[in-house]
């Protein structure tokens, strides 16, 4: 389970109405930040609902070419695509379902509350940060604020020419 996602150089995934204007106006270099590469390692994508219906108004789209989970405590939307199969099941006991099955890499993609509730469950294996060099003052941060206690190793650093630093962290024990 790896968290792939962008942060602004204070910390945080999106302004607090959601507005992502910040990072999606950047020039982005071939390959974009090495996106199309991680894409083809994984082949399962968990969001949480907030994140799923702004990809949609984004324009993401969602098929049965690749399985889809969204976390939900609200009721389905009336026009769920194939391959998208929502989930209202703890976090344990979906991940534990999911890894018992054969794949390639999970992406969790979500805001500050499903990244904690995931990694306060220790079910996050692994963080790509992208830290794009602008403060924005406020908004949604990385992880929902609680307390803990989570080592991080670090595996590698790239810079890219924008100014544009990714962290990738393995998370080093699964206690919190």
């Amino acid at each position: 389970m790896i968290v792939h996602i962008a942060t602004s150089a204070d910390g945080y995934i999106a302004r607090t109405d959601g507005d992502l204007e910040w990072l999606t106006s950047r020039p982005a270099p071939e390959g974009f930040y090495g996106m199309n590469a991680f894409m083809g390692s994984i082949d399962t994508k968990v969001l949480g609902r907030k994140t799923y219906e702004m990809s949609l108004e984004m324009g993401a789209k969602f098929d049965s070419g690749s399985r889809t989970f969204v976390f939900s405590r609200h009721s389905p939307p009336a026009d769920v695509p194939s391959g998208v199969e929502l989930v209202s099941d703890s976090i344990d006991r979906f991940v534990s379902r999911l890894r018992e099955q054969p794949g390639k890499d999970i992406w969790l993609m979500g805001g500050g509350e499903i990244i904690a509730s995931f990694l306060d469950a220790q079910a996050i294996d692994e963080f790509v940060i992208s830290v794009a060099p602008v403060f924005i003052g406020e908004g949604i941060p990385l992880i929902a604020r609680r307390r803990r206690h989570v080592p991080l190793e670090l595996r590698s650093v790239e810079r890219f020419e924008d100014g544009l630093v990714q962290l990738h962290y393995r998370v080093q024990n699964k206690c919190c």
